[in-house]
């Protein structure tokens, strides 16, 4: 392990000449990099967060990341509480999810459950919507697989994969954003997170 200082330095503020100056600097430079955004794009992305269920600081973190647009996203049946056969979304979730708005939703399901079997049941039991629907990648599947079967999914549904963002429940799920280069992954306290 490199340590950032040498041997007997306690890590706190230089008292070299000059420290409260290059300070001011590197504020002023850093506050130069952020980009003004004008006010009617603030407010639009406001409200656009509000139609995707999202607080602000999560959308405008994806979307400065992604670049984009958020389009839709990918449940994983961990993120929906659907943990046996004849589990149901829990009702906050199930209401939280219809209110989206503009934005496609789609279910990656895991052992019990069958994916189009389980996207029916759910349209009909509860009016939850989810396509596309495909087996969430298994642990025996590699990084290569697990990229092109989601970005496929993705695409064979005509949604562009770069704007689409896994909400989840484990470090795993997290994962499969990043492998396949999506728009992201938010960990489903958050995305259900009452405000």
């Amino acid at each position: 392990m490199t340590l950032p200082h040498g041997p007997g330095h306690n890590g706190g503020p230089t008292m070299e000449r000059g420290a409260s100056w290059r300070r001011v600097a590197w504020g002023k430079a850093r506050a130069e990099l952020l980009p003004q955004l004008p006010l009617n794009v603030i407010k639009r992305r406001v409200a656009r967060a509000k139609e995707l269920g999202l607080d602000y600081r999560t959308y405008a973190t994806v979307h400065a990341a992604s670049g984009r647009d958020i389009v839709a996203f990918l449940f994983s049946t961990n993120a929906l509480r659907l943990l046996r056969s004849h589990d149901a979304v829990p009702v906050p979730r199930a209401e939280k999810l219809r209110a989206l708005a503009r934005c496609d939703t789609g279910l990656l399901t895991q052992p019990p459950f069958a994916a189009e079997t389980l996207a029916a049941r759910l349209q009909a039991e509860q009016g939850l919507r989810f396509a596309p629907v495909t087996h969430a990648p298994a642990l025996s599947e590699g990084w290569g697989d697990t990229r092109a079967r989601l970005r496929g999914m993705l695409r064979a549904a005509r949604i562009d994969p770069d704007g689409v963002v896994i909400v989840g429940d484990t470090a795993l799920e997290s994962g499969w954003s990043a492998t396949a280069s999506l728009a992201g992954h938010v960990p489903a306290e958050r995305f259900f997170a009452t405000r």
